[in-house]
Formats: structure tokens, C-alpha cells, sequence
């Protein structure tokens, strides 16, 4: 099974930026896809970005132009590069990786937008 641990997040100013990272380890399986979901108060989790095992981004229209996910390959780490932050943007974001045996979580990374 695949451990990831996020880190990255806190708080920002509107129009501020914030890099969440998230890296895997304990496993050998090959890793198909990475990215992130958020979870708002009284939302339910969205998706908000994947990057596919052949380093195609894809985004939520919500994010898109704002948001980049880059992918080290070597430290077997998926970022979250958010710039233009809004209020809106406030959740709680947990990263993913799908391999062949199946999706593993991220423990969730609290991303205040506020002034």
C-alpha cells in the first residue's frame, strides 16, 4: 500500500500563493496517476487536479490558469502549485496516487484563504 504525507499547507492572503507537496512511499507499484482533491465546510470533495503517469495535466475549470501540478518523477512527489488564491479556494485538500493495487489518501492539508 502506498503512504502518502502532505505538507504545504496554511495561510495566505487573497491573490497570495501556496505549494502543497505530497509524497509517496511503501510501495514498488506502479503509479498510473496523482492529484488532488478539497473539501470545503458544508461542500462535499471535489476534484481539483490530476496529472496522468505520462505527465498530462488535467484541471477543474474553477482552478484552471491559476493552479499548475508538477510532478517529480525521481522523489516520487506530486505538487500542488496554487497562485491567485481566493477566499473560494479555502478546503481542506488531500492528495491521491492510483497504482495497480488501487487509490491511496493523503491525510489532508488545511489551505486558509483570509486577510
Amino acid at each position: 500500500q502506498v503512504q502518502l504525507v502532505e505538507s504545504g499547507g496554511g495561510l495566505v492572503q487573497p491573490g497570495g500563493s501556496l505549494r502543497l507537496s505530497c509524497v509517496a512511499s511503501g510501495s514498488s507499484a506502479s503509479v498510473n496517476a496523482m492529484g488532488w482533491y478539497r473539501q470545503a465546510p458544508g461542500k462535499q470533495r471535489e476534484w481539483v487536479a490530476t496529472i496522468q503517469s505520462g505527465g498530462s495535466p488535467y484541471y477543474t475549470h474553477y482552478v484552471k490558469g491559476r493552479f499548475t501540478i508538477p510532478r517529480d518523477y525521481v522523489l516520487n512527489t506530486v505538487y500542488l502549485q496554487m497562485n491567485s488564491l481566493k477566499p473560494e479556494d479555502t478546503a481542506v485538500y488531500y492528495c491521491f496516487t492510483d497504482t495497480t493495487f488501487g487509490r491511496s489518501w493523503g491525510q489532508g492539508t488545511q489551505v486558509t484563504v483570509s486577510s
